[in-house]
């Protein structure tokens, strides 16, 4: 869907290249996380793909055709849902949506996508009465209103609780079984881990990793099995190497004996991974 080629990009009152030659492709019909931490460049990275800014240095090609190229018709074929919600705080949220829906030639049904997010109720409600979450998922309702064939989502489910936040990677799950490609951005790595096929770390403009989420695991996890059982009324933990587990007399006798309370391999978690990947520890605001 997308191709980027050595992307470099510089704010006009900056000298240091914010974007330092950045290489990655967005496969159709896939999710692409995009992590890394604060200042990182991902948000300006996300600004020149939906050509908010320009006056960069590099080839990036939609559908194979230079972004360059295209007229405003290319907002026809993308949805973006920023961090921050933007809305007219003096409009309904209906009112805002049908204002929006006007800007597109394809319209998606708005009242299927606002009951789905439990908002048909407070249509007619001024958004700045709005909860931050309320806003939120209005954000993901107008991201959706053009029918987008591609999907920038920058923080979809920061700030909801985990029964919205779900609604919302089920309708990012639906719309990648449908056809859909999508651009995200988060800090929340359970997210990224259930959502994406593969993820991108960005640091300092430059990307220092690209892979599937399994196949980061593998190559930053341990191989390696923990148990904890039960012995004297106390929790015993003991680790055994995975290479020949099934053989391990000392692992399978204690698995027959034992009262075994937990049993993990030592696959790291992505969290683990961004950190050190890019040396930063996560914000958990």
């Amino acid at each position: 869907m997308f191709t980027v080629d050595n992307l470099r990009f510089t704010y006009p009152k900056n000298r240091e290249e914010t974007i330092k030659g950045i290489s990655f492709y967005i496969a159709e019909g896939e999710i692409f996380g995009f992590l890394g931490p604060s200042g990182a460049g991902k948000s300006t990275t996300q600004k020149i793909l939906i050509k908010l800014l320009e006056q960069y240095q590099g080839m990036i090609t939609f559908n194979g055709t230079n972004i360059t190229a295209f007229d405003d018709a290319f907002f026809e074929d993308i949805g973006v849902s920023f961090e921050m919600p933007i809305h007219f705080s003096k409009m309904t949220a209906l009112e805002n949506m049908n204002f929006f829906l006007r800007l597109y030639k394809r319209n998606a049904d708005v009242e299927t996508l606002m009951r789905r997010l439990g908002l048909w109720e407070d249509r007619d409600k001024m958004v700045g009465e709005y909860s931050k979450g309320m806003k939120i998922r209005l954000n993901f309702v107008r991201a959706l209103l053009n029918e987008p064939k591609m999907l920038f989502l920058d923080e979809p489910t920061n700030g909801l609780d985990p029964t919205n936040a779900k609604i919302i990677k089920d309708m990012i799950r639906e719309y990648k079984q449908a056809g859909g490609t999508v651009f995200l951005t988060s800090h929340i790595m359970s997210d990224v881990d259930q959502l994406c096929d593969r993820v991108a770390f960005i640091v300092d403009g430059q990307i220092k990793e690209t892979d599937s989420p399994r196949n980061l695991k593998l190559k930053y996890g341990q191989r390696t099995m923990r148990l904890e059982y039960k012995e004297n009324g106390k929790t015993v933990t003991e680790t055994f190497p995975m290479d020949g587990i099934g053989q391990n007399e000392t692992f399978l006798k204690l698995l027959q004996t034992k009262d075994i309370e937990t049993l993990h391999s030592g696959e790291t978690t992505l969290e683990e991974i961004f950190i050190k990947v890019t040396g930063v520890e996560l914000d958990h605001e």
